[in-house]
């Protein structure tokens, strides 16, 4: 979300090299999908009003079968649901939040084709929530999602020390990390889903994204991921890219 697309659009095609085109319909205003190398969709970018209070930042979305029932279990598993679920493009859409107020989205309805995470500069790498109690979130995303019920060839979720890993079809798609699997929760952490973007070198990106009207939070380094990077771009919307292959 941004109150500035084009300025924002124009920092994403100079630091991830993405194109954009409008969203679900043309005529619809303020929604555009980014698009990486070979027209790869591989993010939504939409314009909220200054007036409305929100910052501009990123937000994880996951897809349900219906928006209206996952709110249900969002709110009978301690969290809250902010806005919907309401129509939005072509499915629906709720803006909820888990026990440790850390935000996320659902979505209810096809996904635009070709959507998918890929190991490609300037598309999705993977998703990781920063949390206080990483098995609380682990048994709370658990719980609602059904993440237990899927077929195990589909979907795993395994614990390794101090964190948490979901798969999905072999891949890896998001880290719970906390450092609270085997012991108390930690009060300090501000918990948050953060979004990593891949990319083919992650200092060069850096240095564009910082020529381009952004900032480097975290400087290029190594990580249990590889080689990361914490940005933000003019807004001060929060992203991060890594350079990993696994």
């Amino acid at each position: 979300m941004t109150h500035d697309p084009a300025t924002a659009q124009e920092f994403y095609t100079k630091a991830l090299g993405w194109t954009f085109r409008p969203g679900f319909r043309r005529e619809e205003q303020g929604y555009h999908l980014a698009l990486a190398e070979g027209g790869l969709p591989v993010a939504g970018m939409g314009m909220t009003a200054r007036t409305t209070g929100f910052s501009a930042s990123w937000t994880t979305y996951f897809r349900v079968d219906s928006a209206n029932d996952m709110a249900n279990r969002i709110r009978d598993h301690g969290g809250t649901v902010a806005v919907g679920p309401m129509a939005f493009g072509t499915g629906r859409v709720a803006w909820a939040a888990d026990r440790q107020d850390a935000r996320f989205g659902v979505w209810e309805g096809a996904p635009v084709p070709g959507w998918r995470m890929q190991r490609r500069h300037g598309a999705p790498a993977r998703l990781q929530l920063h949390t206080g109690d990483a098995f609380g979130a682990a048994m709370f995303y658990g719980a609602v999602f059904s993440w237990d019920s899927h077929a195990p060839d589909r979907l795993g979720v395994r614990f390794e020390a101090d964190h948490v890993v979901v798969s999905v079809d072999g891949h890896h798609a998001a880290d719970l990390w906390g450092g609270a699997v085997d012991k108390a929760p930690d009060p300090t952490i501000r918990p948050q889903w953060h979004v990593y973007f891949c990319v083919d070198d992650v200092d060069a990106v850096a240095e564009r994204a910082a020529s381009a009207g952004g900032s480097v939070v975290r400087e290029p380094h190594a990580s249990y991921f590889g080689r990361v990077a914490d940005l933000r771009d003019p807004e001060g919307a929060l992203f991060h890219i890594t350079s990993e292959n696994d």
